[in-house]
């Protein structure tokens, strides 16, 4: 896989965990939307310029693959991949790891989709195809 598009760093906060006194699985989802978000932004593309100009991106699936435990005050990294495209959609590859000794916490592949502003799929800009390194696509004669 090439190199990480972005690092986000989060610190584990008490009322992120269960019962058990680990991470909840369902606060997984949030970290990693908090990195595609911080991504996005390191990218130069922000939600409500997609917005203005008539897209949206929307998860498809989430894929995730939970490898040991996070716990209060553990400071975890964020990093995400270009994992693969197609005309209309891309999947990033997300691992979040503790930094103190670099174990993978949790793993996951992100189905995205580009639509319209009335949610039909649509092929994915230039504008957001050349930050992420997408060929851009051929312009129609």
């Amino acid at each position: 896989m090439t190199a990480a598009l972005s690092e986000s760093f989060h610190t584990v906060r008490a009322y992120e965990c269960d019962y058990y006194g680990h991470v909840n699985n369902a606060i997984y989802l949030n970290y990693l939307e908090f990195a595609r978000m911080e991504t996005l932004d390191t990218k130069g593309i922000s939600l409500s310029a997609l917005k203005n100009n008539g897209y949206t991106i929307v998860i498809r699936r989430v894929d995730i693959t939970y490898r040991a435990p996070a716990v209060v005050e553990d400071q975890i990294s964020i990093k995400t991949y270009m994992k693969s495209h197609s005309q209309v959609s891309g999947t990033f590859h997300q691992k979040i790891s503790r930094v103190e000794d670099q174990a993978i916490v949790a793993e996951a592949d992100v189905t995205w989709v580009v639509t319209n502003l009335k949610g039909r799929p649509v092929p994915i800009p230039d504008f957001i195809r050349e930050p992420f390194d997408i060929p851009l696509r051929r312009k129609k004669r």
